[in-house]
């Protein structure tokens, strides 16, 4: 099984590659382009800003392990699974659900639950009220949420993750790059606004872009390796 996982964890790196690639789109998807646009610096400074607090004061940790926990229940609950117990503690917590699986398992590390709920917020509130002078603002919101997730998420990672060692480095890896990237999208597509069927588009256009750079890759990188031995045999 983690041999199928390894294949299929190679099979996401170009789709990885094209999710980053979705993620500058919706940077330039911004009033203005992804460089000079106010909402956009707003986003890198969101994020920079969290950066700076994750380094130089006390660490939030138990907010970050409500978001973790919430995050298995809600992915528990897409999944179809019953939540029993839900506990968060200042140095840890659980959450007990009647079913598991790899979307459950990982999804604290994927998935960035608070830029997830600033987006819904967003998303809510512009229903009622013109949120398009708050863009900026919201932008910020979503960088540093989302440098929020990244920064503690890459601090857990360090530490032995039984969740990672289950279904394999590569395969969790690249999984958990992949769904951020996606998630973060999405949210930008909401505040941007774009709709689903663009970013779709967009993501798609680059993955075929990508796996036909890997598939040109991987022939020229078969092509050498025959030739290599071909030469070799016929040298002795």
């Amino acid at each position: 099984m983690k041999a199928l996982k390894f294949l299929v964890g190679v099979g996401l790196l170009p789709l990885c590659a094209a999710a980053s690639l979705a993620l500058y789109d919706m940077l330039l998807a911004l009033p203005g382009d992804a460089l000079k646009s106010l909402s956009a610096l707003w986003f890198y400074g969101g994020f920079l800003f969290w950066v700076i607090l994750f380094i130089s004061l006390p660490r939030p940790t138990k907010s970050y392990v409500l978001a973790h926990e919430l995050t298995h229940a809600l992915w528990g609950l897409l999944m179809g699974a019953r939540v029993h117990k839900v506990k968060v503690g200042e140095s840890g917590g659980s959450v007990t659900l009647s079913k598991s699986n790899v979307w459950i398992t990982l999804a604290p590390y994927f998935f960035p639950f608070y830029t997830a709920l600033a987006a819904a917020v967003f998303f809510l509130l512009r229903m009622k009220w013109p949120m398009q002078p708050y863009l900026p603002f919201w932008a910020a919101v979503l960088g540093f949420t989302w440098a929020y997730h990244l920064t503690f998420t890459l601090a857990i990672l360090q530490l032995r993750q039984p969740d990672i060692h289950e279904h394999g480095r590569l395969f969790s890896y690249s999984l958990i790059y992949l769904m951020n990237l996606l998630t973060v999208a999405l949210a930008l597509a909401v505040v941007a606004p774009l709709d689903a069927r663009t970013l779709g588009g967009i993501l798609l256009s680059h993955g075929r872009e990508c796996y036909q750079t890997a598939g040109h890759w991987g022939a020229e990188g078969v092509r050498l390796a025959l030739s290599f031995f071909q030469n070799g045999a016929s040298i002795q």
